[in-house]
């Protein structure tokens, strides 16, 4: 028996079948960001406003309000102290590793012999670098070069600077080995962008008389300007979520510790999180302005 047409199922459109199957593959992943981080994230951003303590029938939560807020901000001149100097880090690493990446991207994007092996090198630290295995190399100084500060034009140098700029420049001194260990992913990016350069617009541009520095300038950076932001973002959450980050470290210290607790590492947490978004949001905004006048 026919169906009136009216009660007929109307056939899923083209682009609608599409999106459905992009929600299918997507589905598993969606249900795991709930269930192993929204959840958590949810019950972390409500102990942050309570006073938790493990009590041997479970955890026991007492409503605090800002108290945990305030007393990082306005009690604790340390978490303070390591959210300033993790800023002003970032700020002066990000570029290091930007410079540093696009050039060894140019460098590799040319040809010769053995170009597979050298790009193989130059990832290689993101494979090897997991988390004990760089805890390892940082606690047995592999990353650093500390005899880079000691030197007296050096220390004469730092001891000019004001305070708030004396210890970013050291860090930058002596963990410069550390800040261009985390160029590998971005050295990938980087190359791929520069392959999508038509390279006719390179000839075109030789044949009006313009010298390889002027194409690097006119070209090539003009057409890296999307990259840049999706490097430096990127750059930005690494260096965030580093296990020897600092401010990582004494949150998670201060996590089960006496004078701590967990709805006080949680409070920190959320304030190292709004810390980052800022620092994303600065760098996005400088980046964007860039990106609209290329």
């Amino acid at each position: 028996m026919n169906l009136p047409t009216i009660l007929r199922p109307r056939p899923m459109k083209y682009r609608s079948r599409q999106a459905l199957y992009g929600y299918l593959f997507v589905l598993l992943w969606i249900i795991g960001f709930i269930v192993f981080t929204l959840v958590p994230l949810a019950e972390t951003f409500r102990y942050s406003f309570s006073d938790v303590t493990v009590v041997a029938t479970g955890v026991d939560v007492q409503f605090a309000q800002w108290k945990n807020y305030t007393r990082a901000l306005l009690t604790d001149p340390t978490f303070v102290e390591l959210i300033l100097e993790y800023v002003i880090e970032t700020l002066v690493s990000v570029p290091i590793i930007l410079i540093f990446s696009m050039i060894i991207a140019m460098l590799l994007n040319l040809r010769f012999r053995f170009r597979g092996l050298f790009r193989t090198i130059f990832f290689l630290p993101v494979v090897i670098t997991s988390g004990p295995v760089i805890r390892e190399l940082v606690a047995q100084g592999a990353t650093s070069a500390p005899q880079v500060a000691r030197s007296e034009v050096v220390m004469e140098f730092l001891t000019r600077l004001p305070p708030y700029l004396r210890n970013p420049s050291e860090y930058l001194l002596t963990s410069f080995i550390l800040i261009l260990w985390f160029s590998g992913v971005q050295i990938l990016i980087y190359l791929s962008s520069l392959q999508k350069i038509d390279p006719s617009v390179y000839e075109a541009a030789a044949i009006d008389g313009a010298s390889a520095w002027e194409a690097f300038w006119k070209l090539t950076l003009p057409s890296l300007s999307t990259t840049n932001m999706v490097v430096a973002i990127y750059t930005i959450i690494t260096l965030s979520h580093f296990s020897e980050n600092k401010v990582v470290k004494y949150i998670y210290s201060q996590t089960y510790a006496v004078q701590g607790g967990i709805g006080y590492a949680s409070a920190m947490s959320f304030l190292f999180f709004v810390a980052l978004l800022l620092l994303l949001a600065i760098v996005y905004l400088f980046l964007k302005s860039r990106t609209d006048k290329a």
